[in-house]
C-alpha cells in the first residue's frame, strides 16, 4: 500500500472508530433538557451552580429573575460553561410594574423566555371571573412581550388545579389568556393535585412551551425533601408522560426539584434519565 493510501485509510479507521462517542455527544446535545436553577440555590456561589449544571452534561438553564447579579455577570457565567438561558422565572410584580426592565436585563443574556413562576396569596383568584380576569391580565401582557420579540409562559403549582365549577383554575386563566400565553407545566404538582399528567399534557397541546421534569417520592418518604424524588426515581410514569409531551409539542424538559438534599446529584439523575429516555431532537424554533 502506497503512503497517501495508507495515511487515508488510517484517517479512516481512527474517524470510524470515533464514530460511535461522537454520535452518543451529539445526541446529548440535541436533547432539550434545561435546569431549573432554583433547584441548586443552595449550591454554593452562582459560578459552582453552574458548574454543576456544566459537569451533568446540561447545556440550558431556566433562571430565577436576576440571579442576584448584573446582566453582564450572568452572561459572562453563562459563556464560561456554553450554557444558554432558555427561560427565566420572573415575578408578576415585575412583568406588572417594571416590564422594560425586566425585557433589557433578558435580551442581555439572550433570552426570549419569561415565565411568571408563582402567585402569592393576593394575587390568587376566588373563583372563575377571578381567572378569567388574571388570564386576560396575563394574556394582555403576552401581547406586550410578543411586540419586544419575546413570550411569556405560565408555571402551575396545584391551587390553579382546584374545581372551580367543573373546571380548573388553569384551564379558564388561559381560555381567557388568548393563544400567545405559554404553559409551563409543572408535572409533580399536576400529580399531587390529584390529576393525571399525561391528560393535562394533552389539554394544552400546541402550547406548552416547557414542562418541570421532576418527581414525587411515594407517600411518606422524601419528607426531608418535601416529598419530591429525582426525575424517573418517583411514582410519575415517565413511559406515558415523556411520549405524551411529545405529542402535545413539548419545547424544553426542565429537571427541577424543591428540596433537595444533593442538588447536583438530583440534576446528573435526572439529566441523564431523560438523555436515555427522551426520543425527540431539539426543535428548531427552541434555538430561536
Amino acid at each position: 500500500m502506497k503512503a497517501p493510501t495508507r495515511r487515508i485509510a488510517t484517517a479512516a479507521l481512527l474517524l470510524f472508530a470515533a464514530l460511535p462517542a461522537f454520535a452518543a455527544e451529539t445526541d446529548g446535545a440535541q436533547k432539550p433538557i434545561a435546569v431549573q436553577m432554583y433547584t441548586l440555590r443552595n449550591a454554593g456561589t452562582l459560578d459552582q451552580q453552574l458548574k454543576i449544571v456544566h459537569d451533568a452534561g446540561v447545556h440550558a438553564v431556566e433562571t430565577v429573575g436576576t440571579q442576584d447579579v448584573s446582566a453582564a455577570e450572568l452572561k459572562q457565567l453563562l459563556d464560561k460553561y456554553g450554557i444558554k438561558a432558555i427561560s427565566s422565572h420572573t415575578a408578576l410584580a415585575d412583568l406588572r410594574n417594571d416590564l422594560d426592565k425586566v425585557v433589557a436585563f433578558n435580551r442581555a443574556i439572550g433570552n426570549t423566555t419569561l415565565v411568571v413562576p408563582y402567585l402569592d396569596s393576593k394575587d390568587r383568584p376566588k373563583d372563575a371571573a377571578g381567572w378569567a380576569a388574571l388570564g386576560k391580565e396575563l394574556g394582555g401582557i403576552s401581547e406586550r412581550v410578543r411586540a419586544k420579540g419575546m413570550r411569556l409562559a405560565y408555571h402551575n403549582h396545584d391551587f390553579e388545579l382546584v374545581d372551580v365549577d367543573g373546571r380548573t383554575g388553569l384551564e379558564l386563566l388561559f381560555e381567557a389568556a388568548g393563544p400567545n400565553l405559554q404553559t409551563e407545566l409543572d408535572l409533580a404538582w399536576v400529580a399531587r393535585s390529584g390529576h393525571d399528567p399525561v391528560v393535562m399534557l394533552g389539554k394544552f397541546r400546541g402550547r406548552l412551551f416547557a414542562v418541570h421534569a421532576k418527581d414525587n417520592a411515594p407517600k411518606g418518604q422524601a419528607e426531608d425533601e418535601g416529598g419530591f424524588a429525582a426525575v424517573g426515581q418517583g411514582v410519575l410514569d415517565w413511559n406515558a408522560i415523556l411520549p405524551a409531551a411529545a405529542r402535545a409539542g413539548v419545547t424544553w424538559y426542565i429537571v427541577e426539584h424543591d428540596q433537595p438534599r444533593d442538588p447536583a446529584k438530583v440534576i446528573q439523575t435526572g439529566a441523564d434519565y431523560l438523555r436515555e429516555h427522551l426520543t425527540v431532537s431539539l426543535p428548531a424554533r427552541a434555538s430561536r
